[in-house]
């Protein structure tokens, strides 16, 4: 069967998060590129099907078609990282130190990439800056100019309003990521992590790395946002919610809820036995 029990996917997300960790920087440099710039492209995909049916829930609906792809491909989403890896820790098959580097190498990858995208994206539908009648060009700065705006407006308590919807953004995408490994066949894992990824679309919720390519896209489109805006009202505390988010709401209570001494142990020893690799002598 291609289902994974619970126990199973308890030691399969929290082998993910090992060899995440254990990744070099440039395999996690490389492939936080490429999420950034692959969900900068799903978020166009959503914003122009929104755009033209004039129903943002059809927009909601294609917008995973970004995560399908990146974590099909193997790479890496520290928005996802964020549930996986401080598992590993928790357990101790990786360090602190080798999870900070993670999510710090990831982010600034993933700066570049959905930078790269945003840029590259803006200069095409403008036409090197020649037009202006695109549609696309005013739904993009006007999600951003809303992802910023509001909360300044509302000072510390916009602050407090962007933790929260990020912590609600990631409590989805968190369990769409471990979805993902409940599953052994491709078309259940899509279909599994396509789920909650949609229910935080549709509900307008806060995701960094989608605004690491709307917000800049939006600056360089003419929002009315200046760059430390981008990052104090919007970017730094969305941030600190998704990683609250997918810990405390996803990663911890699956762990706790599945795993156990039992199947602990049983895991290890397994895990060597295995390792003695025992000689079969054939007559």
């Amino acid at each position: 069967m291609s289902y994974v029990e619970p126990d199973r996917l308890i030691h399969d997300i929290i082998h993910s998060g090992v060899d995440k960790s254990n990744l070099t920087v440039k395999q996690m440099f490389v492939r936080g590129t490429l999420s950034g710039a692959i969900l900068g492209a799903a978020t166009t995909v959503a914003l122009t099907a929104a755009t033209q049916t004039g129903l943002p829930i059809v927009g909601a609906v294609l917008f995973p078609v970004g995560f399908a792809i990146i974590l099909l491909l193997g790479l890496e989403l520290v928005t996802g990282s964020f549930a996986l890896i401080p598992l590993a820790v928790i357990e101790g098959r990786t360090s602190l130190a080798k999870c900070v580097k993670n999510f710090t190498v990831v982010i600034l990858a993933h700066l570049v990439g959905a930078g790269l995208y945003a840029a590259l994206y803006a200069f095409a539908i403008t036409y090197a800056g020649t037009e202006s009648t695109d549609p696309m060009i005013q739904a993009i700065i006007d999600m951003a100019e809303h992802k910023v705006l509001p909360y300044e407006a509302a000072g510390a308590a916009g602050i407090l309003v962007a933790i929260v919807k990020a912590m609600l953004c990631n409590w989805m995408v968190a369990i769409g990521t471990i979805m993902f490994y409940i599953s052994k066949s491709t078309a259940g894992k899509i279909v599994a992590m396509w789920l909650p990824v949609t229910i935080f679309f549709s509900l307008g919720l806060e995701h960094a790395v989608v605004n690491m390519f709307v917000i800049p896209a939006g600056i360089i489109l003419g929002a009315d946002i200046s760059l430390g805006e981008w990052w104090l009202w919007n970017q730094a505390p969305v941030l600190l919610g998704n990683l609250l988010g997918a810990v405390l709401f996803t990663a911890l209570p699956v762990y706790f809820s599945h795993r156990t001494k039992v199947n602990r142990a049983a895991e290890f020893e397994s895990a060597a036995y295995a390792a003695e690799e025992p000689v079969l002598v054939r007559s």
